[in-house]
């Protein structure tokens, strides 16, 4: 079995919020395996706020753009070293640039759009102009991620948040498009940049995560409540599963502008719809953060002005 090391212990704490016994126990009983040992809190009751270590900020733009008949839209992000450069109106000019030759291509993968010839100078690649674009700016530079939406039955959505910082494309199908039916899709595109859903509705949840999760519960319901019958543990778990689903499912979470404080999005969505005489679906979104899941390089200045001394 391997040592439990103050380090491990450490990013156990920052990842679930339980105390520094409580992740030394857990990691003790899972053999220092980080996982396990989460749902060891949470079985237990221990786990506290998600702080999720591995969403640490990385420099650099979100960019969406939306073809004119709004049947169309793309998202990308490119990082930068630094918070300087992403503000630097070239770099911004350029991520521009790279979103508009996604919006020009067919391409998926991400390796084949580097190879693509760069529309605005086919002489080149898009990696061609990455690299002359990293000389210029003297900073590296990643095309990180890009997504591409079309809707022929209704159109596409944008919203951009804190200038690029985040960006989200809502895929609208409606038989009815105005402009209180825009400022719906708007509104959801908005609800998706506040409040970081991971699904549109729970029809996307993996099987095996949900089956995984009603075995956490339940672990968690039977510490809890050692006596009770399996009918009421079993209530535990659904209703428990069910206010899970509804904080990570966009169609299920609670409106953030709803009047009583509990509509749900989908139904603000039939509102709507009811209003307008139309048949309105939210089929899918893209939510884009910049440097989410990028783990930002840590720099110690005293140690640097330290080692200068030497």
């Amino acid at each position: 079995m391997a040592a439990i090391t103050a380090a491990m212990v450490k990013a156990l704490r920052e990842k679930s919020g339980a105390g520094m016994m409580d992740c030394k126990k857990a990691l003790t009983a899972t053999e220092g395996d980080m996982d396990k040992a989460i749902d060891f809190l949470r079985e237990n009751g221990q786990m506290k706020a998600a702080k999720k270590a591995d969403r640490i900020a990385a420099e650099g733009l979100c960019v969406s753009v939306v073809s004119d008949d709004e049947k169309r839209g793309v998202a990308v992000e490119v990082n930068s070293e630094t918070d300087f450069v992403a503000k630097n109106e070239k770099f911004q000019n350029y991520v521009r640039q790279v979103a508009d030759q996604v919006m020009a291509t067919e391409t998926e993968n991400l390796d084949e759009f580097l190879s693509d010839n760069w529309k605005l100078d086919e002489t080149k690649t898009v990696k061609d102009v990455l690299t002359e674009q990293i000389s210029v700016i003297g900073e590296n530079m990643k095309i990180r991620r890009f997504a591409r939406i079309q809707e022929e039955n209704g159109f596409i959505a944008s919203y951009t948040h804190m200038g690029g910082k985040i960006v989200v494309l809502v895929d609208v199908a409606t038989d009815v498009v105005n402009d209180k039916v825009r400022e719906m899709a708007k509104n959801v595109a908005m609800q998706a940049a506040a409040m970081r859903p991971e699904y549109c509705t729970r029809d996307e949840v993996d099987q095996d995560y949900l089956a995984k999760e009603k075995d956490i519960l339940l672990t968690a319901a039977k510490n809890e409540k050692p006596d009770a019958p399996d009918k009421v543990l079993s209530g535990i778990v659904m209703g428990r599963l069910n206010k899970e689903l509804s904080e990570i499912c966009l169609l299920d979470q609670v409106y953030v502008k709803a009047e009583d404080g509990k509509q749900s999005v989908g139904k603000y969505v039939e509102q709507v719809a009811k209003e307008n005489a139309a048949k309105i679906q939210i089929k899918k979104f893209v939510r884009f953060e910049t440097g989410e899941g990028i783990e930002k390089k840590q720099e110690d200045f005293a140690a640097e002005v330290a080692a200068q001394r030497h």
